[in-house]
């Protein structure tokens, strides 16, 4: 196997478009390249869409190179105007401080900081010290207006409305660039194609004021199969926290994934060989399936959180009937006797007595947002007692309805909730 990372992010499915191949190919082949890429604090915890960007660290850092994660604590303040519609809601310094804290912890999950062999740094370090006046002399001097209105994130955004403080949001990475090739050796940054109009802007003004060749390296934005947003459930985001989305629900997006996707998903976002990531799928859809799970979630919430999510989702609905996934060695000696990873609920056990209507207690575990969804879901026949299709929505339940004490609900295929009562 190459260990070149270009060779290897290329294979896998992470280039779009580079600065320059040809000189990436040499230079990551031959030197050891410090590369980062930025993540804006918009929320407590990332989803599985920055999973593209972290892994993408993750092989540059297994090819002996150094990563950055930048933190964008000063960058949030302005907000990204890339694939949006409209401005991104102004957030105070100290909720961007909080959710950045949120997310620092997650790259640990990714990256080995020991010894700096991976850096988090933060860029509201050097950009909210800054002095306007002298950034505009120093920086805005270089840009192009009629250069920046053809970015993509920029042109896209001019016929909704595009505010004045966005339109900074291309300066402000591009000093990011400047900043971390000046202090840390920096020379290639990464990140979506959305990015690209950003990325150039830093790489140009480094020159500029650098006299330094540095490079820019986007990857493709990932869409499922069938045309939907990637990281989306039922138009819920699926975080890489346990805490907003359980393991057992992280594990259940990615067991449940279009059949046309797998192959890509295991080259994008699991270690696997790749002789495994194109023989796997041919093999046994469900077992690569499961193995997809298994392996992003063993990444983002560790072996036993993924073990757990595993031997829940085969007890409950079965495995792939092959002997265990060989390639996860775990996996293998454990058998599928615990359901103790699919989200609980505990309600209160006198609910039972005068009858518990199945409508309200879909509201009250979570899994709808009012009796109308609750309704709909039922009518459409995506709603499951004990494993069982609802078919009506007048239904009563006692305590006779309980199996082992509990009652499973299922909206559709892939969110679950375990109902216990006290």
């Amino acid at each position: 196997m190459s260990d070149n990372a270009f060779h290897i992010l290329k294979e896998r499915g992470f280039l779009y478009q580079t600065t320059d191949d040809k000189a990436l190919e040499k230079i990551l082949g031959k030197e050891k390249v410090t590369c980062y890429i930025g993540f804006d604090a918009t929320a407590d915890s990332l989803h599985v869409g920055s999973l593209v960007p972290i892994m993408a660290l993750v092989h540059m850092q297994r090819c002996g190179h150094r990563p950055i994660a930048l933190l964008g604590g000063g960058t949030t303040m302005v907000g990204d105007p890339s694939g949006r519609t409209e401005m991104r809601r102004m957030m105070t310094v100290d909720k961007i401080k909080k959710f950045g804290e949120g997310i620092k912890k997650q790259f640990a999950c990714y990256l080995d900081f020991d010894q700096d062999k991976a850096l988090i740094l933060n860029n509201a370090e050097w950009l909210l010290p800054l002095n306007y006046i002298e950034f505009l002399r120093d920086v805005g001097v270089h840009f192009s207006v009629n250069r920046m209105l053809t970015a993509e994130s920029v042109k896209q955004r001019l016929e909704t409305g595009l505010s004045f403080i966005e339109f900074n949001y291309m300066l402000l990475q591009a000093y990011d660039f400047y900043v971390l090739a000046r202090d840390y050796d920096c020379h290639l940054q990464m990140g979506g194609q959305d990015q690209w109009g950003n990325i150039v802007a830093g790489s140009d003004l480094t020159r500029r004021k650098l006299g330094l060749q540095v490079y820019g390296m986007t990857f493709p934005l990932i869409t499922t199969s069938s045309g939907e947003k990637f990281g989306k459930s039922a138009g819920n985001a699926i975080w890489l926290d346990s805490r907003k989305t359980s393991s057992y629900d992280f594990y259940q997006y990615w067991r449940n994934v279009d059949d046309r996707d797998v192959e890509k998903y295991l080259g994008l976002f699991t270690l696997l060989p790749m002789d495994e990531v194109v023989r796997l799928p041919g093999e046994n859809i469900n077992r690569a399936k499961e193995i997809l799970g298994f392996e992003v979630t063993r990444l983002a919430h560790g072996k036993e959180a993924a073990i757990e999510a595993y031997t829940a989702a085969v007890k409950q609905f079965g495995g792939s009937g092959a002997e265990g996934i060989k390639t996860s060695s775990e996996i293998a000696a454990v058998h599928p006797d615990t359901d103790s990873s699919i989200p609980t609920v505990e309600l209160d056990r006198n609910s039972l007595k005068d009858g518990l209507w199945v409508v309200r207690l879909f509201v009250d575990a979570g899994l709808c947002s009012s009796n109308g969804e609750v309704r709909r879901l039922i009518k459409q026949g995506g709603a499951y007692l004990n494993d069982k299709v609802i078919q009506d929505d007048r239904m009563e339940l006692s305590e006779k309805s309980l199996s082992d004490g509990a009652l499973i609900l299922r909206a559709g295929k892939k969110r679950h909730k375990k109902v216990t009562f006290k």
